[in-house]
């Protein structure tokens, strides 16, 4: 039988955890959290199709009223459009990858940059697996401006550039001493995913809440790898800033 003294144990045990954990630590655990809930949601809402009358208006709300195969603005924004899509492609991300653990191991951090490697590698298996998953339609409502042939829950393209720009910039920032290189190296990180997510809905391929989920699923994976980052570095197997 559990007594109210073992119940008093275990609590102040939790407590001084608690208690010696960083506050980043504690931050970033808390992100973990709320991005897994808010993703749950999201996935749950979408599968009862609450958010379908949203999702219709806000793709047809981005092309011409007059003809939906047009979309809203300038000839040139369609053009970045399209390019910044290109930044969410499966290609673009293995290059920018690949560059970004050659510096690392040239840098002499070559554990930091096996870490990164298979951090993004399956991040990335996660990103298609949840596709497959729940295998959700492409928006019908207005033509696609880019080729695509998978499902459309999530955005693999927004979650892609969250599991590899993001995890690129947390443990990035992790081997770099400077703060204003570390704000630096993670807003832009967070800069490029935003862009891309967006571009996904203004091509037409992709409904808000894909790109939300997305956006959510990618956050919480870049989170996590910063956690395990941290966990190496204080055990001494990566490289910690200089």
């Amino acid at each position: 039988m559990i007594s109210g003294e073992w119940i008093r144990h275990r609590f102040q045990r939790i407590g001084i955890w608690w208690g010696e954990r960083e506050p980043l630590v504690l931050l970033v655990s808390f992100l973990v959290i709320a991005g897994t809930w808010s993703f749950i949601e999201i996935a749950d809402q979408v599968r009862d199709g609450d958010t379908h009358q949203f999702d219709n208006w806000a793709v047809r709300s981005l092309r011409r009223a007059d003809d939906p195969s047009v979309p809203i603005g300038p000839q040139w924004l369609q053009e970045m459009g399209r390019d910044a899509t290109a930044l969410g492609g499966v290609g673009w991300l293995v290059a920018f990858t690949l560059a970004v653990a050659g510096y690392l191991w040239l840098d002499g951090k070559s554990h930091m940059a096996t870490l990164l490697l298979a951090t993004s590698g399956t991040g990335t298996g996660l990103a298609f697996g949840l596709k497959s998953l729940f295998d959700r339609p492409r928006p019908e409502i207005v033509p696609h401006l880019s080729h695509v042939s998978s499902s459309s829950f999530p955005s693999a393209h927004s979650m892609l550039s969250a599991v590899v720009y993001i995890t690129l910039g947390v443990l990035v920032a992790a081997v770099v001493a400077r703060r204003r290189l570390k704000a630096y190296i993670l807003t832009l990180s967070l800069l490029l995913t935003f862009v891309v997510g967006l571009s996904r809905v203004y091509l037409g391929v992709h409904y808000p809440t894909d790109v939300l989920a997305g956006w959510m699923a990618g956050l919480v994976w870049a989170m996590l790898c910063w956690l395990i980052a941290r966990w190496l570095q204080r055990r001494g197997d990566v490289e910690t800033a200089e």
